[in-house]
């Protein structure tokens, strides 16, 4: 078993995880925690090298520029309708990141 593969996977399915648990309890702590756990995903995303790597990273981003803001928009503006939209960003972005990890993850299958 590959447990760098393992730990990769689980932060990127905790990054969807979390995100999502904010969407159901919309709380400030647990949209920190999400962004959190999006960020040490997209760090983790860095040193990959593989054939979806640009794609997996960039998707990361994307995820990190919507709950960065959105957690700003809740502290500074209390605009909470404004963070849920940006949320929902993050949360397709993370939806598409995950696919992109099954699509490698057949690939590779495939390779052995």
């Amino acid at each position: 078993m590959n447990w760098g593969k393992v730990v990769y996977i689980f932060f990127a399915l905790m990054s969807l995880t979390t995100t999502a648990e904010y969407l159901y309890d919309r709380n400030e702590i647990a949209l920190f925690i999400a962004a959190s756990i999006n960020l040490i995903s997209t760090l983790l995303k860095i040193g990959i090298k593989n054939l979806l790597s640009a794609e997996l990273f960039a998707s990361s981003l994307v995820a990190d520029l919507h709950l960065i803001p959105a957690f700003i928009v809740l502290q500074t503006m209390a605009n909470p309708d404004l963070a849920y939209s940006l949320v929902i960003g993050a949360v397709i972005a993370n939806l598409f990141s995950l696919a992109l990890v099954l699509i490698e993850s057949s690939k590779t299958q495939d390779e052995f």
